[in-house]
């Protein structure tokens, strides 16, 4: 299931810092980020059978819809002290990017091919 959460953030007159700990089960073993998304298009459309991700939008906006066995949900993300943890079994699409937006996507798993998932359950 799908979880939005508000990263501990600290802040004074030269600026903020935004922490991101104890979060993700594990070690973070991956890390990457998405831009550029041309209008109207989606990213993901798959899920996970181990891994679990969790999606920062470190600039600009975008819609995550999450499928689990509990349901659908919307997320709006558009605050770099915003993270939604994708959990396995949680299929995804990722779209509505604003021309500014960066995602950020941390995981506890290494790239493997054979833990995605393409069929929404």
């Amino acid at each position: 299931m799908p979880q939005l959460i508000e990263l501990s953030t600290f802040g004074d007159p030269n600026g903020k810092l935004t922490v991101f700990e104890k979060i993700l089960p594990g070690d973070i073993k991956r890390a990457f980020y998405i831009y550029g998304v041309p209008p109207g298009e989606q990213r993901a459309k798959h899920g996970h059978k181990k891994t679990w991700n969790a999606l920062i939008p470190v600039a600009g906006s975008c819609r995550i819809i999450v499928t689990s066995k509990d349901g659908e949900q919307t997320f709006y993300l558009n605050h770099p002290a915003q993270c939604l943890i994708i959990q396995p079994g949680d299929w995804h699409i990722m779209d509505e990017f604003s021309s500014d937006a960066i995602l950020l996507v941390l995981s506890n798993e290494y790239y493997d091919k054979e833990d995605y998932v393409y069929q929404k359950p």
